[in-house]
């Protein structure tokens, strides 16, 4: 696995994280947009996630962080191209338009693929925040695909 981040404060406060996993696009996206398996690796709280993985469909989890702290997270999907794209909309309290994170998967020769993570915020420390979260999620991604090669 390889990993690679950028952070772009000059278009507005946005970060892109690119990482290789050693799983082929079907079973990332498989491991993304399955309730049970996104269950396992994204940190929510039992029985708090629901997903209706399509345009237009809704998703809401819990989320509990390595120090115990929770967050409640509600969204849709804006674009759901099956093994290849996936743009979520995260409801900001406080904000009119959804905040967009858009996740790209790409094979990277036999059983490998590029993720590629992006996302914009609307400040410094929102975007620090994100970039963090969504580096804790890719890591999470990867040991549950290595630890449930096979499956």
């Amino acid at each position: 696995m390889s990993t690679e981040q950028t952070t772009d404060a000059g278009n507005g406060y946005s970060y892109t994280l690119t990482r290789t996993l050693d799983a082929t696009p079907a079973r990332v996206w498989q491991a993304w947009t399955t309730p049970d398996q996104y269950a396992q690796w994204t940190y929510s709280v039992p029985g708090t996630l629901e997903m209706d993985v399509r345009p237009g469909g809704t998703w809401k989890a819990t989320m509990r962080s390595p120090e115990g702290a929770e967050f409640p997270l509600t969204g849709s999907y804006t674009e759901v191209v099956e093994n290849s794209a996936l743009t979520l909309g995260m409801d900001v309290p406080g904000r009119p338009e959804p905040t967009l994170m858009t996740i790209k998967l790409a094979e990277e020769g036999p059983g490998s693929t590029v993720i590629t993570l992006s996302q914009t915020s609307d400040t410094a420390e929102e975007r620090d925040s994100a970039e963090q979260g969504s580096t804790m999620l890719l890591d999470s991604l990867a040991k549950f695909l290595a630890d449930n090669a096979g499956s």
